[in-house]
């Protein structure tokens, strides 16, 4: 197995590497590797910029208007960015529907709904969590039933997120309760700007709603905007989650901010502390195994062999040290990631010392730290939780 990358892929990368450095806006770029808040133009805007380049649809094949590029490929462009400082591409659109699409939507529906997902213009929502339906998806209760050429939706959807600026939401609602509850699930495509759809945001910590509630009163979705055959929506879904194989780790962005925790550590004076350096090099060492591990699995895509059947294991462990490099932060940091002052949260700010002085010198990079740490912590629990993610891997492995 040869992890190495070919003379072609290392040329792919230089261009990928120089297009990027040109094109990102050096704003936004600095917000994110400062860990700094992103708007919603700052996000669309860069996604709209891959677009007109053809590369927001980097993981598609070429007869729906993606560059059709190999696994390796969309590995090195995903890595190129996040150590740029792009923004982190949302997957619902381009990584999560739009496959969905091509596989099971009629040629109309293709038509109409990948232009805009491919341009980065037509921003989606994903609904599937429910309030009691999240790792147990197939007891959902959000009910669309058949009335001529429509659908009326009833329900509620939770954790959307970024769902305050969707304009459209791909949703697993019930058409059926006969048989097995993941018989009657159907793949619907909705119009947030519906009549009968609220959003309703869900206020973190740090006064940010990055996840929303949404409810749906007899909203009227047309018969058309079902994708598939009706009561097939389970098996739509699957296909899906399976398209968050390759980055699941995320170890590319893990890459980047391991570099903020150097830099960190340097500006707090604790890089020469012997034993907080040997914590980095120790998370270090655990992000070049993960990153072995996914090139791995990219090595045997390439060749054609069967992907190895690791995406329990590369969730738990990209999770896990996400978590790892936020709690060193903070540990370097000491005392100073406490406070917390939204302002210091937005680029610009240049330090309050009328706030009693809580950061010396307006030591920016302290602000975003508590926020981080807090908000790493759903990383063990969304996309299928560690714990049951383990119970995977030992079957896996046990052969159970």
């Amino acid at each position: 197995m040869d992890l190495n990358f070919t003379p072609e892929e290392l040329a792919f990368r230089a261009e990928v590497h120089d297009w990027v450095a040109a094109n990102l806006p050096k704003a936004v770029s600095h917000k994110v590797h400062n860990a700094l808040n992103l708007s919603r133009e700052d996000m669309q805007g860069w996604a709209r910029i891959l677009g007109k380049k053809g590369w927001l649809a980097y993981g598609w094949p070429e007869r729906f208007g993606g560059p059709g590029w190999n696994v390796v490929q969309r590995h090195l462009f995903e890595e190129e960015c996040a150590l740029a400082g792009a923004p982190r591409l949302l997957p619902f659109g381009p990584v999560m529907v739009a496959p969905v699409i091509m596989a099971f939507g009629n040629a109309e529906q293709q038509q109409r709904f990948l232009p805009g997902i491919a341009s980065g213009d037509v921003w989606w929502s994903q609904g599937y969590s429910e309030p009691g339906s999240g790792s147990d998806l197939a007891s959902l209760k959000t009910r669309a039933v058949r009335q001529g050429n429509r659908y009326i939706v009833n329900g509620q959807k939770t954790w959307t997120t970024l769902g305050q600026y969707g304009d459209w939401i791909f949703c697993l609602v019930r058409t059926s309760t006969e048989g097995k509850p993941q018989t009657g699930i159907s793949f619907l495509l909705i119009d947030m700007k519906s009549q009968g759809v609220t959003v309703r945001p869900i206020v973190l910590l740090e006064g940010g709603a990055e996840v929303n509630e949404v409810f749906f009163d007899n909203v009227e979705v047309p018969a058309a905007n079902l994708i598939g055959e009706e009561n097939k929506g389970w098996t739509y879904a699957k296909h899906l989650l399976a398209h968050e194989r390759t980055n699941i780790a995320d170890v590319n962005r893990t890459k980047r901010e391991l570099e903020r925790l150097k830099r960190i550590a340097k500006a707090e004076g604790v890089w020469d502390d012997m034993r907080f350096r040997d914590l980095i090099a120790q998370l270090e060492v655990e992000v070049v195994a993960l990153e072995m591990l996914v090139l791995r699995v990219l090595s045997a895509e390439k060749s054609g062999k069967q992907s190895l059947d690791i995406a329990a294991l590369l969730k738990v462990r990209g999770s896990e040290i996400q978590q790892r490099y936020a709690e060193l932060m903070m540990l370097a940091a000491g005392p100073f990631a406490l406070p917390f002052i939204a302002e210091a949260m937005e680029a610009g700010w240049q330090g309050d010392q009328a706030l009693g002085g809580l950061w010396p010198g307006g030591a920016a990079h302290c602000a975003p730290l508590a926020a981080t740490y807090f908000n790493l912590r759903k990383t063990t629990i969304y996309g299928g939780s560690n714990e049951v993610q383990r119970n995977i891997i030992a079957q896996i492995m046990l052969g159970a």
